[in-house]
């Protein structure tokens, strides 16, 4: 049959990159989670033990009778369907006659004798299965060719959205029920599912997890209504135009801009799949970049793959222009869960996500409260196996910006920042459009300034930094970045692990939470840095500085923790430019704290330093 998005065409494409993986051979179980009409499902099952997902009840039907279809002999009912069903033009006049022929109705879907036709078959069909004379096979096999074989006689033009106003020659003919076509080869395993992806993507236990979702606004549901509605048998309300049956249930997500987005992010984390197959379309809402950045989150980088395959697209002389068109084809390798590393959109300067492994690998199990004093950008804290997390930042500003991304729907946030873009005309390098916003930004009174604003001018300012004055106004020139894929990449990931873990935010000095801390706290600490300042926190922004007075008065700090016996990290830098401090050095041999080189690290400036952790405590 006819169908959107169909990936027959590219089937030789998907085995290839399996083949070249090692992975047709080992008798995995592969997901189809989109499984439109079963064109990949029914083509792998000669490799793998199959499952099957789709929204619509009828797409699954489909997929569930061709995949199944070697294993129907219609033994209890004695005798061929085919050739019974075709050797008279019995007919009933039911749902589908009364509401989408003239038999019944003004719509034009099918001709008054095939739609009674195929009311008749309906119901033979479910005569049979109650009548205990058709195995679960046979009977999906035999809704499956009903669906194709109404497909060869309906007056559309390919999808049932509306009918046409004419007769087209095709659907003059009689019906002819005939069978669906079909990989000979016999499925070894086959499990079903009839719902959204992104609602059982946590329960379905798979090896190979195979995506094609939709990638335009078109909605399935809307284009195949009288599909759904004949295999339901449910005989809905319908529309008064086209007849078509409530799409609510049916719409999809994966249908809209910024909710794939969120989407694809989702089921990427949270499948127990090792390997991820991705089909998807350059006319897609989700970019390349995108799709790369988030497959390289979850994915081991190494086995990241992208093949791009041209293919033709109808257009109409609406439609029509110079633009090619691919269906791009990824593939990655998952990894644990435990080693994969959130970041946050800010480009925070002093941002420890390259040492995050380093922290975790030296943290002190067992602990309930993970403390980040210093919470910057979150990087450290939101990736921590703690079951509860506290970020602490003397900049109150940055503590609410962090906690926007938990407290704010993540769709709703995005569509926000795009209509702040928008509203103010925001562009890499344009000092008016940034100006505006700025100035909008800082004319608000503190209690009331948005922090998504805050947020959408970051993206567009100085190397996307974050520098206020000593009034609190926010006044960091314009820069040449903007909100590109790969920081949509890192709002949506973030914004979902956020909401995900156990946070509570407070924008105050570090040494307020001190009266918190007990033995079920662990403590990490990311000061500015006695050798390299940063323009957040130089002590010319309205907030702290950092020099010897503040660096003494955090060492005592740490050293009353130990006292308490609560185990504390303090990520410092031992050497840059040529300087070494002396003082953490010396603090470390006095108090025989353990200190661990991480070499050199590269900031985000380009210079590199020599960045220690320091513990109250040995390795675990």
């Amino acid at each position: 049959m006819r169908f959107l998005g169909n990936k027959a065409s590219i089937l030789p494409q998907i085995e290839a990159v399996l083949r070249d993986k090692g992975l047709l051979q080992n008798r995995l179980s592969f997901f189809d989670a989109f499984c439109g009409t079963g064109s990949v499902a029914d083509h792998f099952k000669q490799y793998y033990d199959i499952i099957l997902n789709d929204n619509l009840a009828w797409a699954v039907t489909y997929s569930r009778g061709r995949t199944g279809s070697q294993n129907c002999s219609f033994r209890m009912l004695g005798f061929d369907p085919f050739t019974y069903l075709n050797s008279h033009r019995e007919t009933r006049q039911g749902f589908i006659y009364k509401n989408y022929s003239p038999g019944g109705s003004e719509r034009m879907y099918f001709t008054s004798e095939n739609a009674a036709r195929i009311d008749y078959l309906r119901w033979q069909i479910e005569a049979w299965r109650s009548g205990g004379m058709l195995t679960d096979d046979e009977y999906y096999y035999l809704l499956a060719c009903l669906i194709e074989s109404v497909s060869d006689v309906s007056n559309t033009a390919g999808v049932y959205g509306a009918y046409l106003k004419k007769w087209e020659p095709r659907a003059l003919k009689p019906l002819n029920f005939h069978r669906v076509d079909a990989n000979p080869c016999p499925c070894m395993h086959l499990e079903t599912h009839t719902a959204k992806i992104e609602d059982i993507i946590e329960d379905v236990d798979c090896d190979i997890l195979y995506l094609d979702p939709p990638y335009t606004q078109n909605q399935y549901g809307t284009q195949y209504h009288l599909l759904e509605t004949l295999i339901l048998q449910d005989e809905p309300s319908i529309s008064a135009v086209t007849g078509s049956r409530p799409t609510a249930p049916m719409r999809s997500d994966w249908s809209k801009d910024i909710e794939c987005h969120v989407l694809l992010d989702r089921v990427i984390a949270k499948t127990s799949a090792r390997y991820i197959l991705f089909s998807y379309n350059n006319d897609g809402f989700m970019s390349r970049e995108y799709i790369e950045a988030t497959l390289k989150r979850y994915g081991r980088k190494e086995t990241y793959l992208c093949r791009k395959i041209p293919y033709k697209k109808y257009q109409n002389w609406k439609s029509s222009n110079d633009k090619k068109h691919f269906e791009y084809l990824f593939f990655i390798e998952k990894k644990p869960a435990g080693e994969v590393i959130y970041e946050s959109p800010l480009n925070y300067i002093g941002n420890k996500v390259r040492v995050v492994p380093d922290i975790k690998k030296n943290l002190l199990p067992g602990k309930e409260t993970f403390f980040d004093l210093f919470g910057g950008g979150f990087n450290v804290g939101i990736n921590m196996p703690c079951p509860a997390v506290h970020y602490v930042d003397n900049n109150y500003y940055i503590a609410d910006l962090i906690r926007s991304f938990q407290k704010y729907d993540t769709c709703s946030y995005i569509a926000y920042v795009r209509k702040q873009i928008k509203q103010f005309g925001l562009m890499p390098g344009d000092q008016s459009s940034y100006l505006r916003a700025r100035d909008y930004y800082n004319s608000q009174p503190k209690n009331r300034r948005d922090p998504r604003l805050l947020f959408t001018i970051i993206l567009y300012g100085y190397q996307q930094q974050i520098r206020f004055n000593g009034s609190h106004e926010f006044n960091n020139p314009v820069g040449m970045r903007w909100f590109n894929d790969k920081v949509l990449e890192k709002t949506v990931s973030f914004s979902r692990k956020i909401k995900e873990c156990n946070c509570c935010f407070t924008g105050a000095d570090y040494s307020s939470v001190e009266q918190k801390l007990d033995a079920n706290s662990y403590v990490y600490m990311d000061p500015p840095y006695q050798l390299t300042t940063g323009s957040y926190n130089d002590g010319k922004r309205g907030f702290t500085g950092w020099g010897p007075e503040q660096e003494a008065a955090l060492f005592a700090f740490a050293d009353r923790l130990t006292q308490r016996g609560i185990p504390f990290m303090l990520s410092y830098v031992k050497e840059h430019k040529g300087k070494t401090n002396h003082n953490v050095l010396k603090w470390c041999q006095a108090h025989q704290y353990r200190l661990i080189e991480l070499g050199d690290v590269l900031g985000i400036s380009g210079s590199r330093r020599k960045e220690v952790l320091i513990t109250n405590y040995d390795t675990p």
